[in-house]
């Protein structure tokens, strides 16, 4: 398996380096169109309330479709092809490929909008089509009109049909995955202000994968036992650590503490790791044509996908508390080594079980592909969080944020250590199994 993995990262990594030979298609304007729609649905996807979608293991859901969506058009044009995701089907070699990418992305984001159920609130979704369609008819307005323009908005359409048509039914907006119990151990929605909120997409663990055989294909470890040490050192970690510094003292550093919010970016790491793949392929160092950006964001995104899935099946499978409830009820766990804190409280919270951590998930498969594609863990690169007022750091290679991130969910107060290394473990694997089955080079 791994001479697989490997021989798939060189094929792809020569793709890479040939590709600053490419050029636009005769008639077509300058720029990526991939990477400006990856934008477009990025700002789109955002904008969704989260119930409706825009929760972040439901927006790489929506990204996931949108971008193998994007990928299936261009590579059904292109001389430079690879396996198809979904569409089987060819086109001219001469047909517009920033209209099939404009097409493709347009229609499956449309369609996410149009078909979030009318019992969900979204007060917003008109706006939203309304400005799909302004994007989507300024990128047409940009091509010339010819034959290659209808055969490029052709293959898009035929693009967005075949993801549409995949996805119906696919387990969206679902029953909640979610077994209520009240045992020691079990998480509860009770935060430490007294509220009860929610998952808002407690069904994303019950969706039809993209890639894997089965939502649970990757199935973590598990946490660890409530009676181990293992277990009560990691109580005690974060315990230490994962303290809001009012309420609750912290052994936090500040730049610790600083860490911890920036990667709590709005969107999550979906947003976090496109736009990290968009300036990668804008650098002219790399200069990623149509083609190379189609493929390595929908590997990004279609293996963030199925992470996402992966990690809320595990989450309501092992329905394990977080640390706020550990921390307080910790004379219910029967470990000796745990004593409870009534009023602990951590920097951070959110609405769903500990184990295994989201971000991780979909860090662990971003990066992993980002590695892959690229043949090499040393590559530089900025990321940009939606905290701080956009407040952007570089990093000299993908595995950096990965061993910070781990780091920050404890000073957070979000999870125990197991949840976080098994989880960006979960990603990987996804990720490996994504290059073992998909994308290969034809001929």
């Amino acid at each position: 398996m791994k001479s697989i993995r490997v021989s798939i990262a060189a094929a792809v990594t020569l793709v890479v380096v040939l590709s600053g030979l490419s050029a636009p298609a005769q008639g077509e304007p300058a720029g990526n169109a991939v990477t400006e729609w990856n934008l477009i649905a990025e700002n789109t996807l955002v904008q969704i309330p989260g119930p409706a979608g825009g929760a972040p293991p439901a927006l790489q859901i929506n990204m996931g479709m949108t971008q193998g969506a994007v990928y299936d058009a261009v590579n059904a044009i292109t001389p430079k092809h690879h396996r198809p995701y979904l569409l089987k089907r060819r086109f001219s070699a001469r047909a517009s490929r920033e209209a099939a990418v404009a097409t493709a992305a347009n229609g499956v984001l449309s369609n996410i909008v149009s078909t979030v159920p009318e019992s969900i609130s979204f007060s917003n979704r008109d706006t939203l089509l309304d400005s799909l369609a302004t994007e989507y008819a300024a990128s047409l307005a940009a091509i010339p009109d010819s034959p290659f323009k209808r055969q490029g908005i052709a293959a898009g359409n035929a693009a967005a049909d075949a993801m549409i048509t995949a996805r119906e039914d696919d387990g969206r907006f679902g029953p909640s995955q979610w077994v209520p119990n009240s045992a020691p151990g079990h998480w509860q929605p009770l935060l430490p202000n007294g509220m009860s909120p929610l998952d808002p997409t407690p069904w994303v663990g019950g969706v039809k994968p993209f890639l894997m055989q089965s939502s649970s294909q990757f199935r973590s470890a598990g946490p660890q036992a409530l009676s181990s040490a293992a277990y009560a050192d990691e109580l005690n970690e974060v315990k230490a650590l994962g303290g809001d510094g009012v309420v609750t003292p912290s052994a936090r550093t500040p730049d610790q503490t600083h860490n911890a919010v920036f990667w709590q970016s709005m969107g999550g790491p979906t947003l976090l790791w496109s736009g990290v793949a968009r300036d990668l392929a804008e650098d002219p160092a790399y200069a990623l044509d149509l083609s190379d950006s189609a493929l390595l964001l929908a590997m990004m995104n279609l293996s963030g996908a199925d992470a996402a899935i992966n990690c809320w099946n595990d989450k309501y499978h092992f329905d394990f508390w977080r640390p706020w409830t550990a921390i307080r009820h910790a004379d219910l766990d029967g470990n000796l080594a745990t004593e409870p804190d009534p009023t602990w409280t951590p920097l951070l919270t959110a609405p769903y079980p500990d184990h295994t951590s989201g971000h991780l998930c979909l860090d662990g498969a971003h990066l992993r592909v980002l590695q892959m594609f690229f043949g090499t863990d040393e590559i530089p690169f900025d990321v940009t969080s939606r905290q701080f007022g956009g407040e952007t750091r570089s990093f000299d290679r993908f595995s950096q944020p990965l061993h910070e991130i781990i780091e920050a969910r404890i000073w957070a107060g979000l999870h125990f250590r197991t949840a976080d290394v098994q989880a960006a473990e979960l990603g990987r694997n996804v990720a490996d199994y994504m290059a073992d089955n998909y994308f290969q080079p034809v001929g």
